[in-house]
């Protein structure tokens, strides 16, 4: 990212609780940007530039700075998103000094299914034809799937004035999931992406019902890539379950070979291991919660704890599963006063109240 940036925008965001939902702000983009807080102050940096947020008379002041016109409405649709969920069901206003005035997002990729195949019995990967995979290449590894309706021509979003994405609705309602792009296939112009497929458990899977059904030809299309960049280390500590695996086995394939890897990876058994492969150094650890005693909770996250508390010297912990556990190894790990640089722990999912 360089020092200068060119394109710059302001807003004002009225939330019911501007010091809450600046500390909202800091605590989730901390895994996606250098998060620099002090008192009523927040600045979020990454390659795609820079949002200073203020408190103000009780308001968010946001100035956004971007190397370039694409990346500043990128920034301002990623913020204005979490800015609403943060906000729930609470007032909400935010505008801008330039009202958001976008046709069609600038990074939709329209793709077609090439293939569909399972690699274990709960994972089943799509393989996508893409006329332009260089985006896709190497930093950010996360994309939204939009999948039209069967029968009817693809209605892909905008953006409304407050810089959300402006979603197609009724008969054009598009299925949205977010996923990590598996691997890049640059010779063949393909993108892969694994889809767990859930065991019957009574809860709505279009996603995995997606991959289930999908036939050579189909269009659909990919909004990103944002997010889950590839972490650089010498040493890195890769933990997570199912839904982290694709990401896993794509880190471990793409770094160099001076890398060390190690990886404890959560399945249902033995048949949902795969094979991983990578230029570096890389030990798998396997857990099978079919093996696990009745009632065993957060065994993932005890083991991985472990781990980070027998590596010696600088490492990078990257982490991803449920949500609780995500929160208690970001307390284990500022604890220990590791280096946020250093990691990245996120959670993919939530389990359900008991």
């Amino acid at each position: 990212m360089t020092t200068a940036h060119e394109f710059k925008l302001s807003g004002v965001a009225l939330p019911r609780d501007a010091a809450a939902m600046l500390g909202e702000i800091c605590e989730h983009f901390v895994e996606h940007a250098e998060v620099q807080r002090r008192d009523d102050l927040a600045l979020l940096k990454s390659k795609a530039g820079t949002a200073e947020i203020r408190i103000q008379d009780r308001k968010l002041l946001i100035e956004l700075s971007c190397p370039s016109e694409q990346a500043l409405q990128m920034s301002r649709t990623m913020l204005a998103e979490h800015l609403f969920y943060f906000a729930g069901d609470d007032p909400f206003e935010l505008t801008w000094s330039d009202p958001a005035a976008l046709a069609v997002l600038p990074n939709i990729h329209e793709v077609t299914v090439v293939s569909a195949e399972d690699v274990t019995p709960h994972m089943r990967r799509v393989k996508f034809a893409c006329d332009d995979v260089t985006p896709f290449i190497g930093g950010d590894m996360h994309v939204r799937l939009l999948v039209p309706p069967k029968g009817r021509t693809p209605v892909w979003p905008g953006l409304r004035a407050d810089g959300r994405v402006a979603w197609s609705e009724g008969e054009d309602e598009l299925l949205v999931r977010v996923y990590t792009i598996r691997t890049v296939d640059i010779e063949m112009r393909e993108l892969w992406i694994d889809f767990l497929q859930h065991p019957a458990s009574g809860i709505k899977t279009p996603g995995a019902d997606f991959a289930r059904d999908a036939a050579p030809g189909q269009q659909v299309a990919l909004l990103g890539p944002g997010g889950g960049n590839l972490p650089v280390a010498q040493f890195i500590l890769l933990a997570g379950d199912e839904s982290a695996l694709p990401a896993i086995a794509r880190i471990a394939e793409e770094v160099p070979a001076s890398t060390r890897l190690q990886a404890i990876i959560e399945v249902a058994d033995e048949t949902e291991e795969q094979t991983l492969s990578s230029a570096g150094s890389l030990n798998v650890r396997w857990l099978h919660r079919r093996h696990y005693a009745d009632g065993a909770r957060s065994v993932l996250l005890e083991e991985a704890k472990q781990a980070v508390a027998a590596t010696e010297g600088e490492s990078f912990v990257w982490f991803a599963c449920e949500k609780e556990d995500v929160r208690a190894m970001r307390t284990f790990l500022k604890a220990r006063r590791h280096d946020r640089k250093s990691m990245y722990v996120a959670w993919y999912w939530e389990r359900e109240a008991d």
